[in-house]
Parts: structure tokens; C-alpha cells; sequence
């Protein structure tokens, strides 16, 4: 069984009363895992609030309040890539995620885990995302590693002060040439719900789509989201009729299998751009990866 040795954390929404009991609240925020799982996990003190003491089932809910807990999973599969380390300072680290390893602990990855795996290998183990990109896309993950300036970076994506760059390659026909698309939806969680879909209301998802160049039955696009909803490029590029080259979710959800190693999804996180809110710099970092194309 692979054990978390770094805590994960979820957040007690606010709620109407009579408020869940603490068991109550993980079994429906996690329903994967079941009922003796959490009862054995708080008995076994894996459960703490915010100043690393033990929850017992007999602990009050509690708004707003945090629980963290360390995730176990019994056979976590190994991502035979390896991540990159692009810059690191004081201040922030840099990373090149590879295809098919998520950036956090989910589902069946604990260590297997781009903030898993930074921790281990610089030592750091205060690193926190900033922004999140999906386990099949690759390309650059900005993490902060002084708390006291973690904020300054965050407001970057809050604010919208940060340039996101993506690279992707989809089906076309042969005679279709370079194209622009300025996308604004709604993206909400759809069913089941770990896809998306459009549905209409406010406008907020904002991407801009460029078509930039045809070889055969194949076209590489450029993409820049202006906001940064969960699988917003792969609906906002199924959309428009070229969904991402392997890209089992969109526009239609395929049957659960293994991971193709050799068939990667063809997206990629490529460059971030941005003013650096201590220094006042222009930052740019690109990701030396490469696309089947």
C-alpha cells in the first residue's frame, strides 16, 4: 500500500444547519472511499485540523475550517517520465511536467505526483502550485516556495497578470488553412463529474485559438486562456471541430482504459510569461518538449 507522507487538505464548506457529522462530510466529499475507510482513518489519528491535531468521529463539523489527511492508495501506478526543473530561486520553482503524471495526489497517485516528486528531489517542502494544468497535458507548473511571497504570485492568476502559452496538434482536413477564434463560454462540471461542458449563462471561460500551420491531415494550433477553467482548451478546441489529438473526454467520453504511453494527449502547457510582482522583471519561461508533429 502506498501512504502519503505529505498531507492533502480539503476545506469544510459552509452549510445549512443541522450541520453533517465530520464522517458524514468525507463520505460524501470522497464517495469512493467508504465508510470503514474513514472510520478506521480517524481512529488511526490520519485525520488532523489545522494545527496537526487528531480528529475523532465525535469532532464537530466546523465551516470553513480545514481537514488534512493522508491519502493511501493500494497499488500506484509508475509514470515512466521524468519532470524538469526549468528555474528555481528563493521565491519560485519551475517545472516541465511530462505527460500522464498529474500535478497533485488524486485518484490512484500519491508519490507519483509532480509536488511529490519536487519535494523529494529538492528537498523543499513547502512547495505549493500555483495553477494546476490536467495529468494528460505537458508543460510548465509555476510553484511558490516562500510562504511570505506566495500571495504576490498567486494574484497573478487571480488577476488575470500572467500570459499562459499552449501548444496542441488535432485532426483537420487537408484543404483547411490558418485560422483565428476568439472563444467566450460557460464551462460548468458536467456528468460524470470529472468532465465539463458549455452551458449557457455568464460568459466564464475566455480563450483566444489560432490555427497556425497544416501538415496532411494534421494542424498545429496556438492557444492562449485568458481564464483558467478545468478543461477549458479541450472543450473551447472541441468546439470549434478539432478535438486534441488523443484526447479521450472530448468531444466524446471513451471507455476507461490503461494509459497508452505511446499515444500521449497532444497539449501542451508551453510558456508563461508575466511582470514578477517583488523584482517588477519580465519573466518568461518555455518548456523544451515537443508535440508529435
Amino acid at each position: 500500500m502506498g501512504i502519503a507522507k505529505y498531507p492533502s487538505v480539503v476545506t469544510m464548506p459552509n452549510a445549512v444547519k443541522p450541520y453533517p457529522s465530520l464522517l458524514g462530510f468525507l463520505c460524501k466529499r470522497f464517495p469512493a472511499i467508504t465508510r470503514e475507510i474513514w472510520t478506521q482513518r480517524i481512529s488511526d489519528g490520519k485525520v488532523l485540523d489545522e494545527n496537526g491535531q487528531q480528529l475523532t468521529l465525535e469532532t464537530e463539523y466546523a465551516p470553513l475550517r480545514r481537514i488534512f489527511y493522508f491519502r493511501e492508495v493500494f497499488s500506484e501506478p509508475l509514470i515512466p517520465f521524468a519532470e524538469k526543473i526549468i528555474f528555481l530561486d528563493n521565491e519560485i520553482l519551475v517545472a516541465c511536467k511530462p505527460h500522464f503524471l498529474p500535478v497533485t495526489p488524486g485518484g490512484r497517485y500519491v508519490d507519483e505526483c509532480l509536488l511529490n516528486r519536487l519535494r523529494y528531489s529538492t528537498g523543499i517542502e513547502d512547495l505549493v502550485p500555483l495553477h494546476r494544468i490536467d495529468r494528460g497535458t505537458a508543460g510548465l507548473v509555476l510553484f511558490s516556495v516562500n510562504k511570505k511571497s506566495r500571495g504576490l504570485y498567486a494574484g497573478l492568476f487571480l488577476n488575470r497578470l500572467i500570459e499562459k502559452t499552449y501548444q496542441a496538434v488535432a485532426a483537420c482536413q487537408p484543404h483547411q488553412e490558418t485560422a483565428s477564434w476568439n472563444l467566450e463560454t460557460r464551462i460548468e462540471r458536467g456528468e460524470p463529474g470529472f468532465r465539463m461542458k458549455t452551458s449557457p449563462g455568464r460568459v466564464n471561460a475566455s480563450s483566444a485559438i489560432n490555427l497556425v500551420e497544416v501538415r496532411g491531415e494534421l494542424a498545429r494550433f496556438t492557444m492562449r486562456p485568458h481564464t483558467g477553467k478545468t478543461h477549458q482548451l479541450r472543450i473551447h478546441m472541441s468546439g470549434i471541430g478539432f478535438a486534441i489529438l488523443n484526447d479521450s473526454y472530448y468531444p466524446e467520453l471513451l471507455a476507461e482504459k490503461a494509459d497508452n504511453f505511446a499515444a500521449p494527449l497532444q497539449l501542451l502547457a508551453q510558456r508563461l510569461c508575466f511582470k514578477d510582482p517583488l523584482s517588477g522583471k519580465s519573466r518568461e519561461f518555455r518548456s523544451g518538449r515537443k508535440l508529435l508533429w
